[in-house]
Parts: structure tokens; C-alpha cells; sequence
């Protein structure tokens, strides 16, 4: 299984979006300057997951929310607190 997941910065108004077949592993990293793009938005918490059979699906969806700034705007307004 592979998931697409959004982070949200509790220090700034600053989303995150990508893909893991390891939720928990991947946040801690985040969480601990092993990310170069996130480590000045520390700290992260989870607020959105979606799962997938495959990377490759997990992939094009990343893809496409990183491209389509409609799509990311309807996640981002259903984003109010922790894991939805």
C-alpha cells in the first residue's frame, strides 16, 4: 500500500504534499531535519491521507494535486484540524 499525504506546518500556514508507503516514518522524518524542503516548517502534523495499491497511483494523484491548484484549494479548504 502507498499513500498520498498532506501535511500542515504548526508553525506557518504551510501545506505539504507526497507519498510513502510509510506514514509514520515519513512524518517523523519530516520532523526531524532529514527533509531538506521541510525543515524550516517544523513542526508537521498529518491533516490528510488518501491510500493506493501502488506507487505508481500514488504518484500520478501527487502529481496532479501538485499541479492543479483547484484540486489542492478543494483538499485544502476541507482541512480544518488533524487526520481527516
Amino acid at each position: 500500500m502507498y499513500y498520498l499525504y498532506v501535511l500542515k506546518s504548526e508553525k506557518l500556514d504551510r501545506h505539504y504534499i507526497g507519498i510513502t508507503d510509510d506514514i509514520e516514518k515519513r512524518l517523523i522524518k519530516h520532523n526531524t531535519n532529514s527533509v531538506q524542503s521541510t525543515k524550516a516548517y517544523r513542526p508537521w502534523m498529518l491533516v490528510y491521507k488518501e491510500t493506493f495499491m501502488n506507487k505508481t497511483s500514488a504518484r500520478k494523484r501527487e502529481i496532479f494535486l501538485k499541479k492543479t491548484a483547484a484540486a489542492r484549494v478543494e483538499i485544502f479548504s476541507k482541512l480544518g484540524g488533524p487526520i481527516v
